[in-house]
């Protein structure tokens, strides 16, 4: 059974598409945060994305940043068997740390989704405050 609640999704449809209600300025939605924070391990992306399901881990939120090696190796071509992003937005970049080398760093690839570590100590606070990146 898929979830289904047509106030709450509808609402979280027009949010997700940048004309819902907040009152926050300049307020996006972050799938890559989401994704890592709700599907860490990127098992709920491998049911429907079948394409992907060579990549291991978190990396499957972000194919686009994995070396030409690993997507080759999960028999992934950018632009062939899967689409390039069409947009990168930069507020993405935050959580796709980089290895020394430049490939992102493998996250979520053990247990549940957890927390990008420059988050992890901060309150609600954080999240409501009018700062940008503290």
């Amino acid at each position: 059974k898929v979830d289904y609640d047509v106030c709450s999704n509808y609402g979280n449809w027009l949010y997700t598409a940048g004309i819902g209600n907040d009152p926050r300025d300049s307020r996006k939605f972050n799938m890559i945060k989401q994704g890592l924070d709700y599907d860490g391990n990127g098992d709920y992306v491998r049911l429907w994305v079948p394409e992907l399901q060579g990549i291991k881990g978190a990396d499957i939120h972000t194919p686009w940043a994995l070396s030409s090696a690993a997507l080759s190796q999960a028999g992934v071509t950018l632009g062939e068997t899967y689409p390039r992003p069409v947009v990168t937005a930069s507020e993405w970049s935050r959580h796709i740390p980089q290895r020394p080398g430049g490939s992102p760093h493998p996250r979520g690839r053990r247990g549940p989704a957890q927390a990008p570590a420059q988050h992890k100590d901060r309150g609600i606070d954080f999240y409501f405050s009018r700062k940008k990146d503290a």
